[in-house]
């Protein structure tokens, strides 16, 4: 008999006032079937060990191990001692990551996208595993956020926001720090991807985003495709795009200087390529950014 997958609704896990973050902390006695979510979550086990659950693959998780879920990804917690844990739940899409500087900690990339992607190859043995140290760290955050949360005080949401970016922001570091075969290898991939974000101005070739990620050039190609859904070069397209949207929003600058500070000599081309990814023109963009404002 197939098992039903139950899926957990933004509505029912979210505050009313639609905050995109939220914090369950919970005992699991004995078992947590399988099920997916409208949403993401960070997982932070905190107490007892159990078994991870994932399709035909499960893997042991014990305190200190932290992992990330997407919404789409369908899991379940089984074979359960004691096993307690914190869910920080949150609407990506929601929130603004731009900014922030996540982008470029390979450790962020590596948490919380290439990570979920290579879980079974690598057997789960990429997954975080905090220091009690660091974990100690984690929740002191974690506990001010859940008391921000619950007290709703005017300026939560931006005590709350700045918090969440904290703890993804310390775990990243964590990983980035955290030292084993299959976390080296996908720190190596996300160096590449932090690459990008970092000198996106700036010409980059496939070859050398293999020498950074340490992998031969076809094996990398294939490697950043199978994480991120597309090439390395779309990447870099979106993420100079994004950048322009950005620069367009200041009104001093006209759109072939938007274009020349990313490194393009033909605005026309630069234009093309906007449109493609925004789905308007910079100067149509510019304009319903303004008009949204005023």
């Amino acid at each position: 008999m197939v098992q039903a997958i139950e899926t957990l609704k933004t509505s029912d896990w979210f505050h009313e006032d639609g905050f995109p973050i939220a914090v369950e902390v919970r005992s699991l006695h004995p078992s947590f079937g399988l099920h997916n979510h409208e949403f993401s979550e960070i997982v932070l086990i905190t107490g007892g060990s159990g078994k991870h659950v994932t399709g035909k693959q499960s893997w042991t998780i014990r305190a200190g191990d932290a992992f990330v879920i997407s919404g789409k990804q369908t899991h379940a917690y089984e074979d359960l001692d004691d096993l307690s844990l914190v869910n920080i739940l949150y609407q990506p899409e929601q929130l603004s990551w731009e900014g922030q500087g996540l982008a470029e900690l390979p450790g962020y990339h590596a948490l919380f996208t290439l990570e979920p992607t290579w879980r079974v190859e690598h057997e789960f043995r990429s997954r975080l595993q905090l220091s009690p140290h660091d974990l100690a760290n984690v929740m002191r955050l974690l506990n001010k956020l859940e008391e921000e949360l619950k007290e709703r005080s005017p300026g939560y949401r931006c005590i709350a926001t700045t918090l969440f970016m904290q703890i993804a922001c310390t775990l990243s570091r964590c990983y980035g720090n955290y030292s084993s075969t299959n976390t080296k290898r996908l720190l190596h991939l996300a160096e590449a991807i932090s690459h990008l974000e970092r000198c996106y101005d700036e010409p980059v070739s496939l070859e050398e985003l293999a020498k950074i990620a340490k992998m031969p050039t076809r094996s990398f190609q294939r490697a950043f495709r199978k994480s991120l859904g597309v090439p390395p070069i779309t990447y870099l397209i979106r993420v100079r795009i994004s950048h322009a949207a950005e620069l367009l929003r200041n009104k001093e600058l006209s759109i072939t200087d938007v274009a020349f500070e990313l490194n393009y000599e033909d605005s026309s081309y630069f234009t093309r390529q906007f449109q493609t990814i925004m789905g308007m023109t910079p100067k149509e963009y510019r304009r319903q950014f303004f008009n949204r404002v005023s």
